[in-house]
């Protein structure tokens, strides 16, 4: 106790407003970065500097010596030389358990409503043949594709997702970013995967899917213009030919906190693997 009044005691004016500047720099980095890949990848960072502290502590002098030369002149090289992979395995860090929010919380009733809305949505434009991307944003932060379309902000419904699709009108071709009930943005550019081991049948579209969940932890469903056939991509794999029930199961899984999570592509390959 009397050490806290002394160092309270002792603080100058220019300590408070040193405290003050250092303060603002980090919440503006925090705003820069926030609801994008980089805030995974700083996160990754932290478990790195916070492992090297826990190694310093209990001794482990193998472990520190390691950790202090990755965070000194391996990083710098790892930056330049493997920067995807890098990005990778920081986001992964990242999206552990650690870190890790849930999805959405929402009410059962509202999320019931929400995922018929999207259910209704879908089916029509595949009944219809229009072709269709719809991105799911979950923890990894997605406002540098956003920021290629145009905001939104609205809630989510079936009139809204329809009407985006329809051909001819200047938002169809790109793709619809949802984060929770909001679709954020529509008419958005997405990376393209880089996989070359794909079926010459798919589209732009579905390789804009998969490039985008090779990228980040986000799901896209994609109705194909050509068929009407519903596809969904997950984690860079893509699960395709789905039918209504499957899709609402896939939205349920979507929606559900991450702990009870179940790999879309898993549960599409339990029921349609091979036979």
């Amino acid at each position: 106790m009397q050490y806290m009044k002394e160092l309270f005691l002792n603080i100058r004016i220019r300590d408070i407003i040193d405290i003050a500047i250092v303060a603002f720099a980090f919440y503006k980095l925090f705003m820069l970065i926030r609801e994008t890949r980089a805030e995974q990848l700083i996160k990754g960072i932290i478990l790195l500097l916070v492992a090297t502290r826990m190694s310093q502590i209990l001794e482990l002098y193998t472990v520190q010596w390691i950790l202090e030369k990755t965070m000194t002149v391996g990083v710098i090289a790892l930056l330049i030389v493997f920067q995807p992979e890098l990005r990778r395995a920081l986001e992964y860090l990242g999206r552990s358990r650690l870190f890790t929010k849930s999805f959405v919380e929402i009410k059962d009733e509202a999320m019931t409503g929400l995922i018929e809305e999207i259910v209704e949505a879908v089916a029509s434009l595949s009944r219809q043949k229009i072709g269709a991307l719809i991105v799911f944003e979950r923890d990894t932060g997605l406002n540098e594709v956003v920021e290629t379309g145009s905001r939104i902000n609205g809630q989510v419904s079936s009139g809204l997702l329809i009407n985006i699709f329809i051909p001819n009108t200047p938002l169809h071709d790109g793709a619809v970013i949802i984060k929770d009930e909001t679709v954020k943005a529509a008419g958005c550019f997405l990376p393209l995967t880089d996989n070359l081991h794909l079926s010459k049948d798919l589209g732009t579209r579905h390789r804009a899917a998969l490039g985008i969940t090779e990228k980040s932890d986000a799901i896209a469903i994609v109705v194909s213009e050509e068929t009407g056939a519903i596809s969904t991509a997950d984690n860079g794999s893509l699960s395709r030919y789905l039918d209504i029930q499957t899709l609402r199961g896939t939205l349920k899984d979507i929606y559900k906190p991450n702990s009870q999570k179940q790999s879309i592509f898993n549960k599409w390959r339990q029921k349609y693997g091979e036979k």
